[in-house]
């Protein structure tokens, strides 16, 4: 199995035409751009958040152009603490023009319990991560059964979901 890492993958973000859709199914991610803001949301502390804003310049630049980015977050509540540091920056990516939703765990038994992107409704990319929680890369998968699977899992899940300011309110 061959892997998409690095500008390859990168690459995905940059050249889908109208939608980008990931599943989260973990409560947990080791990244290591992440830790330092992760650290400071951990002690209370004001949060860095310079790591972010080439994630949040793209996003805003595909908004601007009518493409879309959604993601549906399972977690397991009470949230871990890497939840609770993605529903705190998710704040920014939603204000950027992405729609991160959340669903809760016991809601979400019939849905996979890996991480995928699906670009168009027509590429997904699952993603592989190593034991320690660190991001190995993204498998391109087209077999067309596969993809229709995965199109129908985002549209169950995104159903399903709230809001991440609704999420808050709970």
């Amino acid at each position: 199995m061959s892997l998409l890492v690095g500008a390859e993958f990168d690459r995905l973000f940059r050249s889908f035409e109208h939608t980008a859709f990931r599943l989260e199914a973990r409560d947990d991610y080791q990244v290591s751009y992440e830790a330092e803001a992760l650290g400071q949301f951990m002690a209370g502390e004001g949060v860095n958040l310079g790591w972010f804003q080439d994630w949040l310049a793209m996003i805003r630049g595909a908004a601007a152009e009518g493409r879309r980015f959604a993601r549906v977050r399972i977690v397991t509540v009470p949230l871990s603490d890497y939840s609770r540091f993605g529903v705190f920056c998710s704040q920014f990516t939603n204000a950027a023009g992405e729609d991160i939703r959340y669903l809760p765990r016991d809601q979400a038994a019939d849905l996979p319990d890996y991480d995928y992107w699906l670009f168009d409704s027509r590429l997904l990319v699952r993603m592989h991560f190593a034991d320690d929680l660190t991001f190995l890369g993204g498998e391109v998968i087209t077999d067309p059964a596969t993809v229709i699977r995965h199109n129908y899992w985002r549209d169950a899940a995104w159903h399903r979901a709230v809001r991440r300011d609704d999420f808050v309110a709970d």
